[in-house]
């Protein structure tokens, strides 16, 4: 049961950020008003792009992990990628954002890449 739930949850936060990197490059200026600091409108939409294409890759990377490197690989990967969300808190806090889009959507985004980590090193 653990181990459907690790990797479950794995593959769920993968295909979340996959998807996220999908919208910043179809829908840049409505995906960075859900990150929780809208854009400029006369700002260049290719920076949100490098985003949507960075984020995307980095589902990609969690599910080849799963798949082809076992689940010590997805938990180290996702130990290290929980850093971008607390990075975003603090990016959302500095540039405007209000505090429930810091703590309700990234922090806790944190949190449960965190709690992934740990259930993947538990199995």
């Amino acid at each position: 049961m653990l181990t459907t739930i690790a990797y479950g949850l794995a593959v769920v936060l993968d295909l979340l950020v996959l998807v996220i990197g999908a919208r910043f490059l179809l829908q840049p200026r409505a995906a960075a008003t859900g990150y929780g600091v809208p854009a400029k409108a006369d700002g260049d939409a290719a920076y949100l792009q490098i985003k949507g294409l960075r984020d995307g890759v980095s589902g990609i990377l969690g599910l080849a992990l799963l798949a082809f490197a076992g689940v010590r690989a997805e938990g180290w990967f996702m130990l290290a990628v929980a850093l971008v969300p607390l990075g975003d808190t603090l990016i959302v806090l500095r540039h405007g954002g209000t505090r429930a889009a810091a703590f309700g959507i990234h922090f806790a985004t944190a949190v449960v890449v965190l709690a992934s980590a740990a259930l993947l090193f538990a199995v």
